[in-house]
């Protein structure tokens, strides 16, 4: 089936660890399973909770069962490879359930300048994910007040309010920069034209801003459309990534978005502040919890910094796509490199 105008749908969940969370994903996919005639996929990163399993019990969704864990923007380009012939891909994470009909969304590619299109996320109550749902793209200064914690503080501040569209009305229709990748249908035209995401951003953590700012800089729009609803819980997997290795991945994705987007000026204020905020952080642990756990963490995440500082990677041609036969050590483009023997081998085929 197609939409009134000739979009080919396709559903691509990108799982990990993630079985508490797909079942009800896949049965909100397969009630609309119509509109989805490119196929529903599930891209798994070597779960061993059975969410593979899980997968294999729903009728009519393929399974793409990697023997690693390939990274969030590797999986997202496989599985666009796999689903070669939709026009377009609803992107979700498998604590999206879908509220309403895709061709609400599918509605908003009739503007072929359109790259990707977003709705409304809803907490369990119902209740719009203001702050998440939509963002403008970071600015050097919204991510040095992050890493600061000054937006923990005072999150009402001018540079965090502009940041997390908290002026933003989430009830009407608009021209936006930054929906959440949890549910966000992506033009295969718009995928192609760049590349598909950077894979350096590993194992997830800024892939999708990296995508969309990537997009918007070639003249591609992002609408926003309020009528489609997905419920969105948050964090499905993340919660079972250990404290040390949260800190390393986020901040070495933030330190990539910033070297890749950010004039030199940019990326000293990102770098100097998250060396900052790892001092701070680690003073306050010491005094608080007193623990010395952050100590080799935090100064990971300083070296991380200090070598962002005088690596330049804004003038990398096009994203980082990677084998998915080796994996990337540590945190994106700042680890060794080194490969891990788990992670040698292909892919499962579907």
């Amino acid at each position: 089936m197609r939409g009134e105008d000739g979009v080919r749908l396709a559903a691509l969940v990108i799982s990990h660890n993630s079985v508490e969370d797909l079942p009800g994903c896949l049965r909100a996919l397969s009630a609309h399973a119509g509109e989805f005639s490119g196929g529903i996929l599930v891209v798994d990163n070597a779960s061993s909770d059975g969410s593979q399993d899980a997968v294999r019990r729903v009728p009519g969704v393929r399974l793409a069962a990697n023997r690693a864990n390939y990274g969030f923007a590797a999986a997202v380009n496989q599985g666009f490879e796999a689903l070669h012939s939709a026009d377009a891909v609803l992107l979700l994470n498998p604590d999206a359930h879908l509220e309403s009909p895709p061709s609400l969304l599918a509605a908003e590619l009739e503007d072929g300048r359109v790259a990707a299109a977003g709705g409304q996320l809803v907490d369990r109550e119902g209740r719009p994910q203001t702050g998440f749902q939509v963002r403008r793209f970071p600015t050097p200064a919204a991510l040095a007040f992050e890493v600061m914690g000054v937006n923990r503080l005072w999150p009402r501040n001018p540079v965090n309010q502009r940041w997390r569209a908290l002026d933003m009305d989430p009830a009407a229709p608009a021209l936006v920069e930054q929906p959440a990748a949890a549910c966000l249908l992506i033009r295969r035209r718009a995928w192609l034209d760049l590349g598909g995401f950077d894979e350096g951003f590993f194992p997830l953590w800024f892939e999708d801003v990296d995508f969309l700012r990537r997009a918007c800089a070639r003249g591609w729009l992002i609408r926003y459309n309020p009528h489609f609803r997905a419920a969105h819980r948050g964090a499905h997997s993340v919660a079972k990534v250990s404290w040390r290795d949260r800190q390393l991945y986020w901040y070495g994705s933030l330190l990539r978005y910033s070297s890749r987007h950010f004039g030199l000026q940019g990326r000293w204020l990102v770098g100097w502040a998250v060396v900052f905020g790892s001092v701070m952080r680690l003073v306050m642990g010491i005094i608080t919890e007193r623990s010395s756990r952050g100590v080799g963490v935090y100064g990971r995440v300083m070296r991380l910094a200090f070598l962002s500082l005088w690596r330049d990677t804004a003038g990398e041609d096009g994203p980082r796509r990677t084998t998915r036969q080796v994996a990337i050590e540590d945190c994106g483009p700042f680890g060794s490199g080194k490969s891990q023997e788990g992670n040698r081998q292909s892919a499962h085929g579907f």
